[in-house]
């Protein structure tokens, strides 16, 4: 009978820890995305979201049709969507739920950020913190 306990000299394989998914939607939300596929002007394979500078809190979130899938792009499939997030955007973005709002005076996409830590009086732009990542 042999012995089946690992040697010393036998080297192991390093833990992978899963990524965790960058955002998720609500069903609003992927309803909302469904229906603007369905409408755009050309085919598009998803929204891509991200941040930019601006506003007088410091940052706006951006969401736009998306006609491809970038290398650097973080891709994230929930119900039936695809959402391509800005790898400059993903510290930014990491578990935020992307919501659909509709109520008399307008409708948009709301998102339901743990990063963020302040925004202005007209809702329009926000402060973010990036995420910290355990590691």
């Amino acid at each position: 009978m042999t012995d089946m306990t690992p040697n010393a000299s036998t080297p192991s394989k390093p833990k992978v820890r899963p990524r965790p998914q960058v955002m998720r939607l609500t069903d609003a939300a992927a309803s909302r995305v469904k229906e603007l596929a369905s409408r755009a002007d050309s085919e598009i394979v998803g929204l891509r979201v991200g941040v930019k500078n601006g506003g007088c809190a410091g940052m706006e979130y951006t969401v736009e049709y998306a006609h491809d899938v970038r290398a650097s792009d973080e891709v994230v499939e929930d119900k039936g969507v695809k959402i391509l997030v800005d790898p400059k955007a993903v510290l930014f973005l990491l578990g935020t739920e992307m919501d659909f709002k509709v109520d008399k005076m307008s409708a948009q996409f709301v998102f339901n950020n743990p990063n963020q830590t302040g925004a202005c009086g007209c809702g329009e732009s926000v402060q973010l913190t990036p995420a910290k990542i355990d590691g």
